[in-house]
């Protein structure tokens, strides 16, 4: 059964031109040991949503889209909670901010100590995902889009589907 580590390796491979990426780099760059990478490479490889032969590690595109769009949301719902500092998601977040005018409601935040912004939790697909997407802009805007396919209105939702689909088959596809 997948979890949410599997997507954010997902998320993060789809960013990568170079297939051979070594697990112990996927480890580091997430924050999370070379052994759960592998295991979540297992998961993924087993429910058709990576290839993998050698070193070699594609994600198949088209049905991670397809699980993206209309499974994700079921399968890792959103989980709200209480007002707490953190790091701007889903359409709080680059590219969807841009989109839609802010409102006076708090902005749904992943919880971390060090930011500046008060929002409301919304916990993230993995506990390292706001350290990793701090490090990789690119990474921060597909996790920020598939928070909204998991909690955003049906407006954000399909917005959020266009960008993604544009950015997993415009990259190195």
């Amino acid at each position: 059964m997948l979890n949410g580590l599997d997507i954010l390796i997902l998320l993060r491979l789809s960013l990568e031109s170079d297939v051979r990426i070594p697990s112990k780099t996927l480890a580091e760059e997430l924050f999370v040991s070379p052994p759960e990478v592998s295991s979540s490479l297992k998961r993924s490889q087993f429910s058709g949503l990576l290839y993998r032969s050698n070193s070699e590690k594609r994600v198949n595109r088209t049905g991670f889209l397809e699980f993206l769009s209309h499974g994700l949301r079921y399968v890792f719902p959103a989980e709200r909670g209480s007002l707490t500092r953190g790091i701007p998601t889903a359409a709080s977040a680059e590219p969807l901010k841009a989109h839609f005018a802010q409102d006076s409601e708090p902005p749904p935040v992943w919880p971390y100590a060090q930011a500046t912004v008060r929002g409301y939790s919304f916990l993230p697909l993995h506990r390292q995902a706001p350290r990793a997407a701090l490090r990789d802009a690119r990474l921060y805007e597909l996790l920020a889009l598939a928070d909204a396919v998991r909690g955003e209105r049906t407006r954000e939702r399909k917005l959020a589907i266009d960008e993604l689909t544009k950015r997993l088959t415009d990259s190195h596809a």
